[in-house]
């Protein structure tokens, strides 16, 4: 009999991320006389330009006024930009809501079951050297042709929308239980949806397990909102968000532009 794959996908990591929500304690920041906001606002606008891999968004809705995304190199870097908020005057008169810790993630369903298949029909077990190094070759090699989307910038759009989400693990139906042909499956005619949208919406996943409540995160960016309950209204009928899809909180916003960011607190 053929010895089963592995359960386990193969995926590529690149950019650390940080989504932090902000509410405004409108109040006291009213409170303040005009030139003190005009001060405390340029600082914060100052403060943000230099940030080249860094987004503020003004949210709609109740979660929160602002939402600033980071994209940066480590996790370490993301530990120096949240510390350079909250040194800001600013920080003084906001209230975090929410946040997110992930790291850009690119699943490697089709390459993991040839990579799995080859190494099994050569007589190369699960964990042994050799298997280790083969699976190190095969991340290497599709970590370096993939740089660009690892380590994308962050969208110039005028849109975002941003939710966590995990994948189903009920009692009747488990997504981790399901064979890795199958998953590949699934996840392939799911891409297929979101390859029907580029040009449109831009959209960046983020791996979470081991570093916040949910599994993953998804970032849309577009220039036209509509765009957004499009393609996840579309994707609620493929199987595998139909059936093993769990969504968390949706935050939408509207992109701040730093020039404008002084302005818009003053």
């Amino acid at each position: 009999m053929p010895q089963e794959l592995p359960a386990v996908p193969l995926t590529i990591e690149g950019s650390s991320l940080l989504h932090q929500m902000f509410r405004i304690r409108w109040k006291d920041w009213r409170a303040l006389d005009c030139s003190t906001r005009r001060s405390i606002a340029q600082e914060f606008a100052d403060a943000i330009v230099p940030m080249q891999h860094s987004a503020i968004f003004s949210l709609l809705g109740h979660k929160g006024d602002l939402m600033i995304v980071h994209f940066r190199n480590s996790f370490v870097e993301l530990d120096a930009a949240q510390l350079a908020i909250t040194k800001l005057r600013l920080n003084d008169y906001l209230e975090g809501t929410a946040s997110y810790v992930s790291v850009v993630e690119l699943g490697l369903y089709e390459s993991t079951v040839k990579t799995y298949k080859s190494l099994l029909e050569k007589g190369v077990d699960p964990g042994t050297p050799e298997w280790k190094s083969e699976i190190e070759e095969v991340l290497a090699r599709q970590s370096e042709a993939m740089h660009a989307r690892l380590y994308p910038t962050i969208p110039d759009a005028k849109y975002v929308c941003f939710y966590p989400m995990n994948r189903l693990r009920g009692e009747s139906r488990n997504w981790y239980m399901l064979p890795l042909e199958e998953r590949q499956r699934q996840m392939h005619e799911h891409g297929m949806i979101g390859r029907r949208y580029a040009g449109e919406v831009k959209q960046i996943i983020s791996g979470s397990i081991g570093f916040d409540d949910w599994e993953w995160g998804v970032d849309l960016f577009a220039e036209e909102p509509l765009v957004f309950k499009r393609l996840i209204y579309e994707m609620r009928f493929d199987e595998v968000s139909a059936v093993y899809a769990q969504f968390g909180t949706f935050y939408f916003g509207i992109r701040v532009q730093s020039a404008d960011l002084a302005q818009m607190l003053a």
